[in-house]
């Protein structure tokens, strides 16, 4: 490191971070690090890592030792995963009953957000370069957020007394999907007794995975067996199946993927609408219901000349039910087809089931499914053309979207200027756009339910907050590669020199005077008790954060 790191004559230098330079546990201590490594699940790892990332470095900086108490929640429903577990003693339950309450598991009911009746805007890229400031010598701090109230169960024998859970013991790993795809945990884990867990986070995860066979196939496995079961029973028309039925549909399903990870491409070269997979075509024989795991898909009607998009699906939305129950119920009539197209909106994962298990094991039981023709009836031209829009541009993406009401938007910059004064003096969004009627989605990340820069970020840098949902980056792993910054389908990630006190800009200390360089986007002004200051210092109310998953569910489009 420099010794004249604060002075304006020379330019200041800083090791450029590295993968491990933030380790998970940075204090584990050595036997805790032995402790995991004589594990048979660490042991019986027959693959041959490259020397940059050996086996032994993965354990060292990717994985910890958790300790919990009887009663202890390991992880919550809802909560944002970045690790999976190995548990190596005592045993935890599984709440997946939805009669239990948040209440009874430690928790507090969430509180529903207002959002926009309409929004139409369209995007101008426009940013202000911003430059970070760091203090002297110091690495950057990890982005982190407080654990909320509520992290033990009040009473933990009654709840388990009263209602029927799943228990796991020694050697069983759980938590792998949601780290992995970087979603919600879809159940409440809490330790029935005292708990010792290996922890792993997610890019440890993954690159054990990349190098050896066995674990890979034991998370399929495991998905197949545990996740895909309670992924079937939170779909609505799966849910109350009889545990036999569930576990002929479990059987039965098959997994498909369609699209690209780097759809991005073709979206920023504005060819989204070509490069649309298609998944199931209007005027087929529906052959399976199909389920979405994953990602995003656009539900249309017509060609693609007269395409009229009726709506867009996501995680946790069907396909071809209508379609197929119609085929069931009326067997003397032919030729039953889908009434509608569905393509890939970028990347998509789908769990299709089979038309005989549905006929022999879900239909049979299942009340008729409802005709939404009537609800696309109703629809306007103006709703038409607000879906082909928000589809098209991919804001149904967005968690936290920033639409600004522009009859209400006085033009002061109050938000831009309560955004420098949170970051240092350095606004991370541009009150600006191309507007369309009265309002205007701005230039500032969206916080994707689906976030393409987490993909490729080859040091996992790029994390959600597991309380918050919100899209993160964490500057001390950060090695300013630029691939979160390209992969960006909406180009709100930039990349930023960082200074010191002085002013200074720091460069590579390897040398070769290149400038350190970091992502930076907006953070929701994490660790802020009131949220975003853009939000709270509009004089006019002029300025919102939009879930476009609430907007359309409301909106009824």
């Amino acid at each position: 490191m420099s010794e004249e790191v604060n002075s304006f004559s020379a330019s200041p230098t800083l090791e450029r971070p590295k993968r491990w330079d933030s380790a998970f546990d940075p204090d584990l201590v050595e036997k805790d690090f032995e402790t995991i490594m004589s594990r048979k699940e660490i042991t019986e790892i027959d693959a041959s890592f490259p020397p940059s990332l050996p086996l032994d470095g993965i354990v060292r900086n990717d994985m910890r030792l958790t300790r919990l108490e009887r009663g202890d929640i390991m992880v919550r429903e809802g909560d944002y995963g970045n690790s999976a577990f190995i548990l190596i003693e005592g045993k935890v339950h599984i709440a997946t009953n939805p009669q239990i309450s948040v209440e009874q598991l430690g928790g507090s009911s969430a509180k529903v957000q207002s959002i926009f009746s309409r929004i139409q805007g369209l995007l101008k890229k426009n940013w202000v370069p911003e430059v970070r400031m760091i203090a002297n010598n110091k690495q950057l701090s990890q982005t982190s957020s407080e654990r909320p109230a509520g992290t033990s169960i009040p009473n933990i024998d009654n709840v388990m007394e009263t209602h029927e859970m799943i228990t796991l013991g020694e050697g069983e790993v759980f938590g792998e999907l949601a780290a992995l795809g970087r979603t919600p945990r879809t159940a409440t884990i809490f330790a029935s007794t005292d708990v010792v867990a290996i922890e792993i986070r997610w890019q440890g995860l993954r690159d054990i995975m990349k190098y050896d066979t066995g674990w890979r196939k034991r998370i399929d496995k495991n998905y197949r067996e545990t996740a895909l079961a309670n992924h079937l029973s939170n779909t609505e028309i799966l849910k109350d199946l009889s545990k036999e039925a569930a576990e002929h549909v479990s059987q039965g399903a098959l997994f498909e993927t369609y699209g690209a990870f780097d759809w991005h491409h073709d979206f920023k070269n504005k060819k989204s609408a070509a490069a649309e997979v298609i998944i199931a075509k209007e005027g087929d024989y529906p052959d399976g219901l199909l389920l979405i795991r994953a990602g995003f898909a656009r539900l249309a009607k017509g060609s693609d000349y007269e395409r009229r998009t009726i709506s867009y699906l996501g995680a946790g939305d069907t396909f071809g039910l209508n379609e197929l129950y119609s085929a069931w119920k009326n067997p003397g009539q032919k030729d039953f087809q889908l009434s509608n197209s569905l393509t890939a909106l970028g990347y998509v994962d789908i769990i299709r089931i089979p038309v005989e298990v549905l006929e022999e094991h879900v239909f049979p039981n299942m009340p008729e499914p409802e005709d939404l023709s009537s609800a696309l009836d109703e629809r306007t031209a103006a709703d038409d053309h607000l879906m082909e829009w928000a589809v098209d541009n991919r804001f149904i993406n967005g968690s936290q979207t920033m639409v600004i009401d522009l009859d209400r938007c006085n033009r002061c910059d109050d938000c831009v200027r309560a955004c420098g004064n949170t970051h240092g003096g350095n606004p991370r969004f541009r009150r600006e756009g191309d507007p369309f009627e009265k309002w205007m989605v701005a230039n500032a990340c969206m916080h994707c339910k689906d976030p393409v820069c987490m993909i490729g970020c080859p040091t996992g840098a790029i994390n959600r907050d597991q309380y918050s949902g919100s899209v993160i980056i964490n500057d001390t792993t950060c090695i300013g590669c630029a691939t979160c910054a390209n992969s960006c389908p909406f180009e709100n990630i930039n990349m930023v020199s960082i200074r010191n006190l002085e002013g200074s800009i720091i460069t590579d200390g390897s040398g070769n005077g290149t400038p350190i360089m970091k992502a930076t986007k907006c953070d929701l002004c994490a660790g802020r008790p009131g949220g975003p200051a853009c939000v709270q210092a509009c004089p006019k109310d002029a300025l919102q954060r939009v879930d476009f998953r609430d907007f359309h569910a409301q909106a009824r489009l």
